[in-house]
């Protein structure tokens, strides 16, 4: 059975158009990746994104999307209703298809010890 995951990152950013594609662009170029939605909301001043796919190329990606994300959110000028903790307030992992939720964990602390 083919494992597959999402992930739904959150980001403090939303009325950047330059930025925000920088920090989508891994998802839309990573084989085995598919960016199913992104919600910008701009009193919040946050950006919601869903992919899903293959649990390495899912991981792969995110790291290079936070890589991007830290670069362009300056938090020292942020500003929006929603309160933040930084450029990527979360990063869930949920299994779909294929997968445990032990394993599930183990790809989310794998993609937080990345850089």
């Amino acid at each position: 059975m083919t494992k597959i995951v999402e992930c739904v990152p959150n980001y403090s950013i939303s009325d950047n158009k330059e930025g925000l594609d920088k920090i989508l662009a891994p998802f839309k170029n990573t084989k085995g990746v598919n960016l199913v939605n992104v919600e910008p909301d701009k009193s919040y001043n946050r950006t919601v994104v869903t992919v899903i796919g293959e649990p390495e190329a899912v991981k792969n990606a995110m790291v290079e999307s936070c890589k991007q994300a830290v670069e362009v959110i300056d938090m020292n000028v942020h500003k929006g209703e929603h309160k933040r903790m930084g450029a990527i307030d979360v990063i869930p992992f949920i299994p779909v298809s294929g997968m445990s939720i032990e394993e599930t964990i183990e790809l989310s602390e794998r993609c937080a010890q990345e850089r």
